[in-house]
């Protein structure tokens, strides 16, 4: 048995803790859990909380990503402030008149696939880890040929907005970048959600997702060789959801640095 002494005895579990976020292994005082556990535990029930409840920093992100060089647009959903967001989720799931409006103005063209970056439930987890994302993932779709429609920035957005939005700018797909519902050790997971030929009313059946975005979870270049398959099949496939399974080869640690390097 090897690890840190608790209460006179040498602790098994110590050595794996390094390999996980979960709550393992925590010990006990009597019949509690130690201070130093108890204390965490409600640091990250905090942060999840902020998590939710923070705004999203619109301005600093279209910043950030004004190096892609694609136009902007920022729109939101029904759900006029926060509070109302959470407590009406069907508001976040479609657009204010004025952006429905905005965004018909700029759809003349069409596009392959438009990219929609929205708050959800972690306004922190699309300003961390979306920009990354993008830029791991445009240059391959650029190389396809694919015609990427404007950037969209949504706030207090539900997942089926992104229906409305491809909708209206003629999308053949809309792809989902979104904040997803904070966990303990999680308050800052992206999501991906990937639908063919949106419109009001698809079905959470007739999606793909990628969950857990971020450096401590699915990798930037893992994240985005699973996502430049499943478009790549949904276009050839005509369609999106369960019928689209996520048979992507796995990506060797040469082919990260390759893919790292490349991006």
């Amino acid at each position: 048995m090897s690890g840190k002494l608790q209460n006179g005895y040498a602790d098994p579990w110590a050595a794996l803790r390094r390999y996980t976020d979960a709550r393992i292994a925590l010990g006990r005082v009597g019949g509690s859990q130690p201070t130093q556990a108890v204390l965490d535990f409600r640091l990250a029930h905090a942060r999840a909380r902020d998590a939710v409840h923070r705004p999203l920093n619109a301005a600093a992100l279209g910043e950030r990503l004004a190096g892609l060089e694609l136009p902007l647009a920022r729109v939101a959903s029904r759900a006029p402030d926060r509070p109302t967001y959470l407590q009406r989720p069907d508001l976040g799931r479609r657009l204010a008149t004025d952006a429905q409006e905005r965004l018909l103005g700029m759809s003349a063209a069409g596009c392959d696939a438009v990219f929609v970056l929205a708050d959800g439930l972690s306004a922190l987890a699309v300003e961390r880890h979306a920009a990354p994302l993008l830029e791991a993932v445009l240059p391959g779709l650029w190389a396809r040929g694919w015609r990427i429609g404007p950037l969209v920035l949504a706030e207090q957005v539900r997942v089926a907005l992104g229906d409305e939005v491809g909708h209206a700018l003629a999308a053949e797909l809309v792809v989902m970048l979104i904040g997803e519902r904070p966990g303990l050790s999680s308050p800052d997971s992206l999501g991906v959600y990937l639908t063919y030929r949106p419109r009001p009313g698809r079905l959470d059946s007739e999606r793909n997702c990628i969950s857990n975005i971020r450096p401590e979870g699915l990798t930037y270049p893992a994240a985005a060789h699973k996502l430049l398959y499943l478009l790549t099949e949904a276009r050839r496939r005509g369609l999106t959801g369960v019928g689209l399974k996520d048979d992507a080869p796995a990506l060797a640690e040469a082919d990260v640095r390759a893919f790292e390097t490349s991006a």
